[in-house]
């Protein structure tokens, strides 16, 4: 049943990709905004009060609520669990991005590609050269596609019904909402949202990782992962980059212009500049990576089965 929600999930985001900012992402800005209003004092305890009122209580509530719609029926707690999956993961909540730069980039658009990376990413991109559009592509999509669908696919299998799925789901959100913040005026608040991620991403992180080493070139992935993630300031971030980079034979990291400067980053991954077509190859990457994913999966709930 697990590996069977996971591919119909899949499968229906890839039919009907979710309005992501409409439908998961605005709510929990609004959210945000007012558990920042009511418990952002600028202290560290209480950004963990609200992250607990968020990512437990929504957890929580998604695993009462499986075992009372398993109660009723199986079915209908399995097809909560799809609906649930449709809204917290899905390839097509950004790759819609990476595939548009990647065509923009093969029809050599070259404004047009830099326009879509900037709305993709942020910032601007006037001076970015095709190489570097391919490589902060590149990085982006391995990053998002952990985040997207392998993170939240992990927890999925580990908690009761779809709990884990909206706890990865949560707890990405108020990093990047809170965690990532250093202004002043909000103090330590958002601190425990950025060390709690960095907690539940610390095994799927290394786990998507080992799959990008296995469906590409293993060797030179590990030997990335080992020497390099330490050079990259997001540790998580680092370990998919460096092992990605290695199974694609390509050179990510690097000097980039983003608005107008040049940002000083270092190098990870090793073999060939970035391109169009090592674009084309980060997508081969991610889905073989995917279907090993599921494959095991499989195994496992065969093995259990036969055992039972």
């Amino acid at each position: 049943m697990t590996l069977l929600s996971l591919i119909i999930a899949l499968l229906v985001e890839q039919v009907r990709p979710l309005p992501v900012q409409q439908f998961v992402i605005g709510p929990l800005k609004r959210l945000s905004a007012v558990l920042v209003q009511r418990f952002n004092d600028g202290r560290a305890s209480h950004g963990r009060i609200a992250w607990l009122l968020v990512v437990g209580g929504g957890t929580l509530a998604c695993a009462l609520l499986h075992f009372l719609l398993w109660g009723l029926h199986p079915l209908i707690a399995f097809a909560f669990n799809v609906v649930v999956l449709y809204l917290t993961m899905g390839f097509r909540h950004e790759s819609h991005f990476f595939t548009d730069i990647h065509l923009a980039l093969r029809m050599g658009e070259l404004d047009r590609a830099r326009s879509l990376l900037a709305e993709w990413r942020g910032g601007q991109y006037h001076e970015t050269s095709s190489s570097e559009i391919a490589r902060l592509s590149i990085e982006q999509a391995l990053v998002a596609a952990h985040r997207n669908v392998f993170g939240v696919a992990f927890w999925f299998v580990i908690l009761p019904g779809a709990s884990g799925a909206v706890m990865y789901r949560l707890a990405r959100f108020l990093d990047e909402e809170w965690g990532m913040r250093s202004d002043a005026e909000f103090g330590e608040f958002g601190r425990c949202a950025a060390q709690m991620f960095g907690i539940i991403d610390w095994l799927p992180v290394r786990l998507t990782a080992a799959s990008f080493s296995i469906v590409g070139d293993f060797e030179d992935a590990v030997a990335c992962w080992r020497t390099q993630a330490m050079l990259w300031p997001d540790k998580g971030s680092a370990i998919l980059l460096a092992s990605g980079g290695g199974a694609l034979g390509v050179r990510l990291g690097m000097p980039v212009h983003i608005s107008g400067e040049i940002v000083e980053r270092p190098e990870i991954g090793v073999g060939d500049e970035a391109d169009v077509d090592s674009m084309q190859s980060t997508i081969g990457l991610v889905w073989r990576a995917l279907v090993v994913c599921l494959l095991l999966l499989a195994l496992l709930g065969i093995a259990g089965w036969v055992g039972g």
